[in-house]
């Protein structure tokens, strides 16, 4: 957990956090470290600098080399953590204070970890909220660092009371004072390969029991904290737009009068369960990675076991040969060991990956865990957000095959001594383990065959007890309307997805399997039908910047006042599909279009605007109103409905090509999108010709 509390500007645990917008923090004065004035804020250094005492630091802007603005960059400097950052910039000899009277230079601020940036308001540095619950967190572990060194005592110590621990040796287990190190294990001899390693914690630091009240320090009970903008108020409502607590005095000022806002408890319960259940997630895949180490661990000694063997058989049959035999002996040496080598290689980094990945995800779990005992609502609901999205993508990065090994302990080698001796010259690994004939039919697993969407998974492996080598794959798809096979695949995984098929159709898939000796006989054939409507959300990765997702990427509103463009992850070439968008805030009569597009569509106008989309606006759309999208492929038309009620004949006809659910729209409007829905009764579907 010490990596979840180090600042990332100066590598030691954290002074006074700030939290960014981008969720990340820093310590203040670090933030104050790598601050760099622009020029338009030297004036207001130097008044800072005449009147104002040391507060000028928290009102500087931080810049990245590539944002800066100056056209000849100053050297950059690198903190004890590895991030770059910039030396203040001297104020130019001579320089003039500017007039009391001018108004603030604009400054910004960039995250040293995503290179995010963020505007400054008057305020400055101390515009940015104080991380509570991690500064708590922190003391807590500094706590129980100090009292675990303090406990740990040295094990062949004769004096009384016992000298304290400095190193554990990990081979022999035992705890050595300094003295004691150096008389009775010293680093050399039998000892030489021993590794020392700093005292273990104590139980009582943090995970392994602590002080377990969570929500007090050394003081005693934590004050409560009260509004950043109203001294006196306590917070009390939790604003879910801006993702921010607040009290009652900025509800009846009307700064959060159209903003969704909920009760700070409900909300503060609500994100806990949230955090938790992600937890439960990370920590299944935990256990199954420590599962999965003991298994790699055991797979090395079988390698090894398995190399020496093979290494064994080879010198018996190599030492029974003829002188001629002898230079090939060399050779087939090398052979076994560069196969070795490589799968220890593989297995390996496969043992340092899952490590360094269990590592960070337990780190997260016992920091997440830290965050769950605090009784800070406010505090806990600034970093919720931000907590449960990485321990999300820390579950999504245990994807499916990253718990297998690479390779098997079995070396693919066998050496055949019988052949002639003038065999003996070309003699190798491939020419001689087997008579190599066409490989085998490869199997189906049907189990891990499915379809989701308009997207088919197939895989496949080869029978049991099979000797003959496989080179590579050939997997082949019909057009779902029962034509010609095609190659979709061709190459030496056993498992392969295919995207963007037809929408209610139904696929016939088969593979072939193929070596030096030429191609297999084919699989028998599987049969796969994708689904009857269309399931998809809104597409982040290629909507406009400005373009706000929320719901699941169900939902979608904007942060400009200009039109911006938003696509859905599904295209359709063939049927008929319909999907409907909820209009959940509708203000200041703005126009939102919805209708269809393609992938290249201009996103930064109205939809319609270009020849790429093809869209319908406003027409009887207000706040409730629900719209119907109609896309006939059979008859190449597109038609809209409003409230379930058609609204004329089919708007655009003759359209061909692949085209993407499309919606535009500016900060007045949100919409949520619904898929997954029955074409309307109205609509005839044609019959599918008999083949």
């Amino acid at each position: 957990m010490e990596e979840e509390l180090k600042c990332p500007v100066c590598g030691s645990l954290f002074r006074e956090p700030i939290i960014l917008p981008c969720s990340h923090n820093v310590c203040l004065p670090c933030a104050r470290t790598i601050a760099v004035q622009t020029p338009e804020s030297e004036q207001q250094d130097s008044e800072c600098a005449a009147g104002a005492g040391g507060d000028h630091a928290d009102k500087l802007s931080l810049h990245s080399e590539t944002d800066s603005g100056y056209g000849s960059y100053t050297p950059s400097l690198k903190s004890p953590n590895g991030v770059r950052v910039l030396p203040l910039v001297p104020a130019p000899p001579g320089a003039a204070a500017a007039p009391r009277g001018a108004g603030p230079a604009s400054s910004s601020l960039t995250c040293p970890q995503c290179h995010r940036s963020a505007s400054l308001d008057q305020r400055g540095l101390r515009g940015f909220q104080r991380n509570r619950l991690l500064e708590a967190i922190v003391q807590r572990y500094q706590q129980g660092r100090a009292a675990a060194a303090a406990a740990a005592k040295c094990q062949l110590c004769d004096r009384s009371p016992p000298e304290p621990a400095a190193v554990l040796c990990e081979q022999c287990e035992v705890l050595y004072c300094a003295a004691c190190q150096l008389r009775c294990h010293p680093a050399r001899g039998p000892f030489a390969k021993h590794r020392l390693a700093p005292p273990p914690a104590h139980p009582g630091a943090p995970g392994g029991g602590g002080d377990g009240g969570g929500g007090k320090g050394a003081g005693g009970a934590r004050k409560l904290p009260t509004c950043a903008e109203h001294d006196l108020e306590n917070y009390s409502m939790y604003c879910v737009s801006c993702r921010s607590p607040v009290c009652y005095q900025c509800l009846e000022e009307g700064k959060h009068s159209k903003h969704d806002v909920k009760a700070l408890g409900a909300m503060w319960k609500q994100h806990k369960a949230q955090l938790s259940q992600a937890l439960n997630g990370v920590s299944d895949k935990a256990k199954e990675a420590k599962e999965f180490l003991v298994q790699l661990k055991n797979l090395l000694q079988q390698i090894q076991e398995n190399g020496l063997d093979y290494e064994a058989c080879l010198v018996a049959q190599c030492d029974a040969l003829v002188d001629a035999l002898t230079r090939q002996k060399a050779k087939l040496l090398t052979k076994v060991t560069k196969e070795r080598e490589h799968k220890l290689k593989v297995v390996w980094d496969q043992i340092n990956h899952c490590t360094l990945k269990l590592r960070q995800s337990t780190g997260l779990m016992e920091y997440c865990l830290e965050v769950i005992k605090e009784n800070d609502p406010s505090g806990f609901l600034q970093i919720s957000d931000a907590l449960i999205k990485r321990v999300q993508v820390s579950q999504e990065q245990w994807v499916k095959g990253a718990l297998e090994p690479k390779v098997s302990a079995e070396f693919d080698l066998t050496l055949d001594s019988e052949p002639l001796l003038q065999s003996i010259h070309q003699l190798d690994f491939i020419q001689m383990k087997f008579p190599v004939s066409v490989p085998p039919v490869p199997l189906l697993q049907l189990e891990k065959c499915c379809t989701r969407n308009n997207s088919v998974t197939l895989a496949w492996r080869m029978p049991p007890l099979s000797h003959n080598p496989v080179e590579g794959y050939i997997l082949e798809l019909d057009d779902g309307d029962g034509g010609q096979f095609r190659e979709v695949y061709v190459g030496k995984e056993t498992l392969c997805t295919i995207d963007g098929l037809h929408f209610n159709s139904t696929y016939n898939a088969r593979v072939k399997a193929f070596n030096s000796s030429g191609v297999g006989p084919y699989s028998k054939t599987v049969i796969l039908q994708t689904s009857d409507v269309a399931w998809f959300t809104f597409d982040p990765s290629s909507a406009h910047r400005d373009i706000v997702l929320s719901n699941d990427n169900q939902t979608a509103t904007c942060n400009s006042y200009d039109d911006r463009v938003v696509l859905g992850t599904a295209a359709f070439s063939k049927g008929v599909h319909y999907w409907e968008l909820h209009v959940d805030r509708y203000d200041n009569h703005p126009d939102p279009a919805f209708g269809i597009a393609r992938i290249n569509v201009v996103k930064d106008m109205m939809l319609g605007k270009d020849d790429k989309a093809w869209a319908m606006t406003e027409g009887g759309v207000s706040k409730g109103a629900t719209v119907g999208v109609l896309l006939d492929l059979n008859k190449h038309n597109l038609t809209f409905y409003i409230n379930g009620q058609q609204q004329g004949p089919a708007a655009f006809e003759n359209i061909e090509g692949v085209f993407m659910p499309a919606l535009s729209l500016n900060r007045n409007v949100q919409v949520t999108l619904h898929t997954g829905l029955e074409v309307p009764q109205s609509v005839k579907q044609p019959k599918l010709p008999n083949n």
